[in-house]
């Protein structure tokens, strides 16, 4: 989208069939969040390239052998630009620079100073890199002078979703695990039989906690499956729908949802790998089974591309507002759909008042935090904003739900004998989340009609060293 002619003919063919591989410069030690306080620079140069010098670190793939060449886009400061994100530029910077027949030239002075030692995704060369210690790194301009934030978050929302992708696929792998094992685990007699001297020893999955558990893990895999597959499929949407009216439409819930499907499914996928490990008992904590990993590899997913407090602030502070409310307004839309489809259903319609019950409440705290965030009371609305993202979270997961069992419902009728525990089960999820999940959601919309200012009030000092 935003390369010449010639940086496409250079690059795209051998990235997209992976014979080189790509990063993000973003990083750097004193450039983390605060992306506009970036040190790197780029010095133009009479060809029109620009030699590039600064230091990256956190770089997910930044140096290895397994293709022949790494392309970098890089965020850096032109000589004489403005501060901060506005002064920003991209930059394609390849480790080896490329000839014009498309042969590999010289090397280009990008070093990998060091490998980060991480707490899991030890698959991942994670580097820090120093580019032009030696005068000769150089790199080319990517999109216009001064708007490579805006080409380089085209990317990166994108891997926002990609990284609930990610945490997603944790979680489903730590529920499958905990399920084959509590069905397998023999411990313990069960409960109706306790006193019993002869009764014999039950699988695990007897247990009404194990149980509780695993229909909560069972639940959120199933919800987040949805949301992340529905985000995808409007992602598609937005590029292909008929008119530009559904496009914008769809790419308004690309815009509210992405929020969510990056901060909250990932902090959901990390709860659900610990619970996994619970369900393994001390067996989880050890290393030669699979649930450490996973407790690992997931807990980054909560960090990289965004923290997820940065999340909650762009769903509070910019996507509530967008398009003066329309997308959320629009999402709101979508969920009554379903609720409608849903209380024409008996079998649905308890959960389908419910579900109504927490969108309604949604679209009032959502006004209220917006309110509160224009107000004086700035500081305790972005107090609140994890909050909020959870709640939002929440109340979009019992419409998935719920979508997923008005379907369910339908085909349960004349569903072969095989399928109907699927559909039946996915009714249950529903049941489940609003019984047991809902009721603390709405808890949760009542703390933040109060919106708390605690946080923002006490003083420094009153934190014990």
């Amino acid at each position: 989208k935003f390369g010449t002619q010639e940086q496409k003919e250079t690059y795209l063919k051998n990235m997209y069939t992976g014979k080189w591989t790509g990063t993000m410069l973003l990083t750097e030690p004193d450039a983390g969040s605060d992306v506009g306080a970036l040190t790197t620079k780029a010095v133009r140069n009479d060809d029109g390239t620009f030699s590039i010098t600064g230091e990256k670190i956190f770089i997910s793939g930044g140096d290895h052998d397994l293709t022949e060449n790494i392309i970098h886009p890089v965020l850096a400061r032109i000589e004489g630009a403005p501060e901060g994100t506005k002064g920003i530029s991209l930059f394609l910077v390849p480790k080896h620079r490329v000839n014009p027949d498309g042969t590999l030239g010289e090397f280009n002075d990008v070093i990998c100073t060091g490998l980060e030692h991480k707490l899991g995704i030890h698959g991942n060369s994670t580097c820090s890199l120093s580019l032009g210690s030696k005068g000769h790194c150089i790199g080319t301009l990517l999109g216009e002078e001064n708007k490579g934030m805006k080409a380089m978050f085209l990317m990166m929302n994108e891997a926002r979703r990609l990284v609930g992708f990610q945490g997603f696929a944790c979680a489903t792998a730590s529920y499958m695990y905990a399920l084959d094992y509590a069905k397998n685990r023999i411990q313990g007699k069960d409960i109706l039989h306790f006193m019993n001297p002869d009764a014999k020893s039950v699988s695990i999955m007897r247990h009404p906690d194990v149980r509780r558990q695993l229909m909560m893990m069972k639940v959120n895999v199933e919800g987040m499956r949805s949301l992340l597959y529905f985000v995808q499929y409007c992602a598609d949407m937005a590029g292909y729908a008929a008119t530009q009216e559904e496009k914008d439409k769809y790419q308004g819930f690309v815009e509210v949802l992405t929020p969510i499907a990056k901060g909250y499914v990932t902090d959901r996928s990390f709860e659900i790998c610990s619970q996994g490990m619970q369900i393994f008992g001390g067996y989880g904590f050890i290393e030669e089974y699979p649930m450490a990993q996973l407790l690992r590899d997931c807990r980054i997913t909560m960090i990289y591309e965004g923290t997820n407090g940065i999340q909650a602030m762009d769903l509070l502070g910019r996507k509530l507002g967008l398009d003066k409310g329309k997308p959320i307004m629009d999402l709101f839309g979508e969920m009554q759909k379903t609720i409608v489809a849903a209380k024409a259903l008996p079998i649905l319609e308890k959960q389908a008042v419910k579900v109504e019950e927490a969108m309604n409440k949604l679209a009032e705290v959502a006004i209220h935090m917006g309110q509160t965030a224009m107000s004086e009371k700035v500081l305790n609305a972005f107090a609140n904003a994890h909050p909020f993202q959870d709640a939002t979270g929440d109340t979009t997961m019992a419409w998935m739900l719920l979508w997923r069992a008005t379907i369910a419902a339908q085909k349960l009728e004349k569903a072969k004998k095989k399928d109907k525990p699927f559909y039946e089960g996915m009714i249950k999820s529903l049941q489940f989340y609003v019984d047991t999940q809902l009721p603390i959601t709405l808890g949760r919309f009542n703390a933040l009609m109060n919106i708390s200012g605690v946080a923002v009030d006490i003083e420094d000092s009153m934190f014990p060293n």
